[in-house]
């Protein structure tokens, strides 16, 4: 799976050629030889349960007796034992990459080599003729680490303070390298060229089965490109999320429909990120049901099955994943109580985790705000800014701008909700009154009463990806000429624990 997304980049252990102190890269264990020998030789077979088996236990095996500090041997060192071939070679060095990532401390010259290994990858998978298949769990690893790795390129570049003059030349001479366009382009690419949309489309209509064999070939074909395309489309979601662009992300997204079963659940790793950047991505948009519901599911499922990932490398990203859609989960139903939509297991873990927190962020007081910007500053995606950075002097860090714009956008809504806050309490008190009266309890004027209840409806209302107005609130009203009249109202258990503990 890809690296934890709080890599920090931190002062590399080793040098760009050699590795760290006593490596040799030119050394071949038996065990690797063996390892790359079997791996190659299951892959010509299309043997998708052996590749597996070996991707995922054998390998994690391996880098933890033999490489736990260390890089895997070049590829150079192991090309002869795999007969040389070009695209076994290319995703071996994907995993070597990989491996350095998630362990060591990539040097800019190691990031951008391995730049260059994912576009002559993403080349032949897209302009090649492959005739492999490979696990799900290797396809989405590819595309996670992809955009990982884009992203931790980003934010190293962005960290210039300290950058030597050497790291400075390096960035001016491959400028090219991780820049966003090509990013961008080698997902939309493989989205297109596999024909996945097409694919989904022909799959209502019964033509295709490509969920029901979870995009694996039955036929002697290959799964490679059509499953790359498929999970393209979540990589593209958490590229725009990267962004700060929630309605591109969504809209990469709407082929998939997330309210069914399909092969971006196949995989945990897949699930989680889709879910979690869904959720997201709506929660900006003030979409807050669609969110608790996506949430709402995940969490569920999370806490039905986490225990048979105890031992798989993916287990400590899931429950940091899991800890983090509760705190949006947490966000979500401060703003919009629609507790009814929780089911009573997710309900009593978030009450556990974050209970008392929820009933002081009902207050829109100042403690309430911090703790709104503490959730959102936990739980959000690792945001970035794409362009390259300026290299006159003085060189400054903006790795954190982008961060900080997502923070003051999301907490400028709060602080509109928090001028609300009154309107809400006075819809549960009053199923019908005057607005004389009600813009007198509120202490203004009626046409100021007006437009604080359309700014309510404005604020309570968001328009879904099908272009649809839909309701956020648990409690809705409408004006007759004079009389304001509530509807709809929602008896909210959690709500009414939280404001118990006020």
């Amino acid at each position: 799976m890809a690296a934890s997304y709080d890599y920090e980049d931190a002062p590399s252990r080793h040098d760009e050629e050699t590795g760290p102190q006593g490596y040799d890269p030119n050394f071949v264990p038996d065990s690797v030889k063996s390892f790359v020998t079997h791996l190659y030789r299951h892959i010509r077979e299309k043997n998708v349960y052996e590749i597996h088996q070996m991707y995922e236990t054998s390998f994690q095996t391996l880098s933890d007796h033999l490489f736990k500090d260390t890089p895997w041997p070049s590829v150079d060192a192991v090309a002869n034992y795999v007969d040389n071939d070009h695209v076994f070679c290319l995703l071996y060095r994907e995993m070597w990459f990989r491996h350095l990532y998630a362990r060591l401390s990539p040097t800019l010259k190691q990031r951008i080599d391995s730049w260059d290994n994912y576009c002559s990858l993403f080349q032949v998978v897209l302009h090649g003729v492959v005739n492999m298949q490979l696990p799900n769990q290797w396809l989405w690893d590819m595309v996670d680490e992809f955009v990982y790795q884009f992203q931790s390129f980003c934010q190293y570049r962005a960290k210039m303070k300290n950058k030597t003059e050497q790291e400075i030349a390096l960035l001016r001479q491959f400028d090219q390298a991780w820049n966003v366009y090509g990013v961008l382009n080698f997902l939309q690419a493989l989205v297109e060229k596999s024909s996945i949309i097409q694919i989904l489309e022909q799959e209502k209509e019964g033509i295709e089965q490509f969920t029901a064999t979870d995009g694996y070939d039955y036929s002697g074909g290959s799964n490679v490109l059509k499953v790359l395309g498929y999970f393209s489309m979540v990589g593209l979601l958490r590229v725009h999320c990267l962004l700060g662009d929630y309605h591109t992300g969504l809209k990469c997204l709407l082929p998939i429909d997330i309210s069914q079963q399909g092969v971006y659940t196949s995989v945990i790793g897949s699930h989680i990120a889709t879910i979690y950047h869904y959720g997201f991505a709506n929660l900006m948009l003030r979409r807050y049901v669609d969110a608790i519901r996506e949430f709402n599911k995940i969490l569920l499922y999370i806490y039905k099955t986490k225990q048979y990932h105890q031992k798989s490398p993916q287990y400590e990203q899931i429950l940091k994943k899991n800890e983090q859609m509760y705190a949006l989960l947490a966000i979500c139903l401060s703003l919009c109580p629609q507790v009814k939509l929780v089911d009573e297991t997710v309900n009593a873990q978030l009450r556990e985790k974050y209970g008392e927190k929820m009933a002081r962020m009902q207050r829109y007081d100042d403690e309430a705000f911090s703790l709104y910007d503490e959730l959102f500053s936990y739980a959000c995606p690792k945001f970035i800014t794409p362009s390259a950075p300026s290299f006159e002097e003085p060189l400054v860090n903006y790795n954190q701008d982008a961060y900080r714009l997502q923070l003051k956008l999301f907490l400028y809504e709060v602080k509109q909700q928090q001028l609300l806050s009154g309107v809400r309490t006075f819809l549960k008190v009053y199923s019908t009154i005057s607005l004389g009266k009600l813009a007198n309890y509120m202490e203004v004027d009626e046409p100021t009463l007006r437009t604080i209840l359309m700014t309510y409806k404005h604020k309570t209302h968001a328009v879904d990806s099908e272009g649809k107005i839909i309701s956020n609130a648990d409690v809705d009203f409408y004006i007759d000429e004079v009389c304001f009249f509530a509807c709809d109202y929602v008896v909210d258990l959690f709500l009414s624990y939280a404001w118990n503990l006020i």
